[in-house]
């Protein structure tokens, strides 16, 4: 027999194949550069980007804006029961539910043709932003409040949870945010979601299943946990000795290091920009130079550099955005990248199943109850 091959976490194990993005040189969707993509272009137009393959022609985008401004909606059942969840339970366990309970209503919801889950992503992408929203208002004694005619994505989903209009740099770090979280190949969320699927169970079931391992802060919690390190420092001041201690106590820092990334996260660096420039239209230019320090002792330290989580924990702070909805966000974006990885499997499926390294003890006989 060949000699098994054991790799903890299956880290650098190359466990199927895909078009859809890479981390190899650098991330990009479909061939295009993350730079790029967020320099240039608008979640919608990364959506169906990650979805059909290929960027859309202006009437493509107008069509697909269209689909998805009809599909802003959820049943009247979904909101009713969003009132009724206890309101101390996890933004992220109300939005597992939900994906789940969309699938009830959804007419191709046991259709696994490529088609018909094109058609489910499309209306997943739609609706999660009107969950979200419409939980977040309830919780506060308020009304949901519907999608508007006319509004990007990022757009509505600030204006669905505040009912005021966003200001341009919010909708602009709100959708740049949208575009560096949508995908990132086999990352724990969506291998998920591909192992669920493999076994041919819908689209809605591996969406599910991804929410559920996005929501630990080893993965898609730990932009909620930069903002409790950031509070902590509380002043400017207080940053250095802060970081210095909690090093010395073997603390983990969270949004710094990556399985990947080893010499640095592409999409901190851009969004590291965009915080910059809130962070001077807020008020908040203390906050991001209490950062800078935590960021440039904790390279020095330990040579890790800032992920994705990083910044963005404090660029949604700066939109005056609640931490409880940072990881929700994070599904918005990322159930784009999770549905064409779903797509992709199903079009040429095999099961997904490895194999364990058995460390427990040798076969032995059985003992009878008497002797035991």
């Amino acid at each position: 027999m060949p000699e098994e091959i054991y790799s903890p976490g299956l880290e650098g194990v190359i466990a199927g194949e895909t078009a859809i993005s890479t981390v190899s040189g650098g991330l990009s969707y479909r061939g295009y550069s993350i730079e790029e993509l967020a320099r240039h272009g608008t979640f919608e137009e990364v959506a169906y980007l990650l979805l059909y393959g290929e960027l859309p022609g202006a009437e493509q985008l107008d069509e697909f804006r269209k689909r998805l401004k009809a599909a802003a909606q959820v049943p009247r059942p979904i909101i009713d029961a969003l009132r009724q969840i206890p309101p101390a339970t996890a933004a992220m366990d109300v939005m597992r539910t939900a994906a789940s309970m969309l699938a009830h209503w959804d007419p191709d919801v046991n259709d696994n043709s490529h088609e018909a889950n094109v058609r489910k992503a499309e209306r997943l992408l739609a609706q999660l932003p009107v969950v979200m929203a419409a939980r977040h208002r309830l919780k506060q004694g308020k009304e949901p409040v519907p999608a508007e005619s006319g509004r990007s994505l990022a757009s509505n989903c600030l204006y669905m949870l505040f009912r005021a209009d966003p200001s341009p740099a919010h909708v602009k770090a709100m959708d740049v945010s949208l575009i560096l979280y949508a995908e990132h190949e086999y990352n724990a969320s969506t291998f998920t979601a591909r192992v669920i699927v493999s076994t041919l169970a819908d689209l809605h079931s591996g969406i599910a299943g991804a929410i559920g391992a996005l929501k630990g802060p080893l993965h898609g919690g730990a932009n909620e946990k930069v903002m409790d390190v950031l509070q902590a420092v509380g002043k400017k001041e207080n940053a250095e000795k802060w970081i210095r201690d909690a090093l010395a106590r073997k603390e983990k820092i969270m949004g710094f290091g990556h399985r990947v990334y080893k010499e640095g996260d592409p999409r901190a660096v851009y969004l590291k920009e965009l915080c910059d420039e809130l962070a001077r239209e807020t008020g908040n230019e203390d906050l991001e130079t209490t950062s800078d320090v935590i960021q440039r002792i904790i390279w020095e330290e330990k040579k890790l550099p800032p992920n994705l989580d990083w910044p963005s924990g404090r660029l949604y702070y700066y939109m005056g955005l609640p931490i409880e909805l940072y990881t929700p966000l994070f599904v918005l974006s990322r159930v784009a990248g999770w549905s064409a990885h779903v797509i992709e499997q199903l079009d040429n499926n095999r099961l997904i199943r490895p194999r364990a390294r058995y460390i427990g003890p040798a076969r032995r006989p059985w003992v009878p109850l008497a002797d035991r």
